[in-house]
């Protein structure tokens, strides 16, 4: 019904996790100009898969303070074979839950592709992943105009989706729904300007 596969994985581990962590520092300089604070633990959610890769976002403490947030995905030939062609990308921020106990959803997001339209039109593929800072949420759901363009179960109050975006006017807009169907939170993608 969606575009992306559900979630497949458990949340990384051991070695699984020091892998994928090891592709996200190399980045973390290079891209968001920060480095991840000693010994910081990183948060991870949920995998995705769209487009024949498999992205699993993370968040981490920044050694200055703030937080460094990405992704890293890879390629399989097939279910069994071994993950391949690592990428990753990074970015910084400063605004963090932490700081600001109103929000509803710690959201954060990242252009992963482009899906071409009717007329020429390009649209843009965003990987959304979050935290749910309000009690009780089963479910998260992308919400382009009046269609819903995905949902991911939350494992540990956090999810992540994949949706078209920037569309007819359009953009996302993310809600979180209790274990009754009622809405909880919602928050748009991106602030008004």
């Amino acid at each position: 019904m969606y575009a992306a596969e559900p979630p497949q994985e458990p949340l990384p581990y051991g070695r699984w996790a020091e892998t994928l962590l090891g592709h996200f520092r190399d980045k973390c300089d290079e891209e968001a100009g920060e480095q991840m604070a000693d010994g910081a633990e990183p948060t991870w959610f949920p995998d995705r898969s769209w487009g024949g890769r498999t992205y699993l976002p993370l968040t981490v403490p920044a050694a200055g303070g703030g937080e460094l947030f990405g992704y890293v995905s890879w390629r399989r030939d097939d279910e069994t074979a071994q993950p391949a062609d690592f990428r990753a990308g990074a970015n910084f921020t400063e605004d963090t839950a932490l700081e600001n106990p109103d929000w509803q959803l710690d959201l954060s997001d990242e252009e992963i592709g482009h899906w071409r339209a009717t007329e020429g039109r390009r649209v843009t593929v965003t990987l959304v992943w979050g935290v749910a800072m309000v009690p009780n949420g089963v479910v998260a759901t992308a919400e382009l105009g009046p269609t819903t363009t995905d949902q991911c179960e939350l494992v540990s109050d956090r999810f992540t989706l994949v949706s078209l975006d920037r569309f007819t006017g359009d953009y996302v807009e993310v809600r979180l729904y209790g274990p009754k169907g009622a809405e909880l939170a919602v928050e748009p993608l991106y602030e008004d300007e």
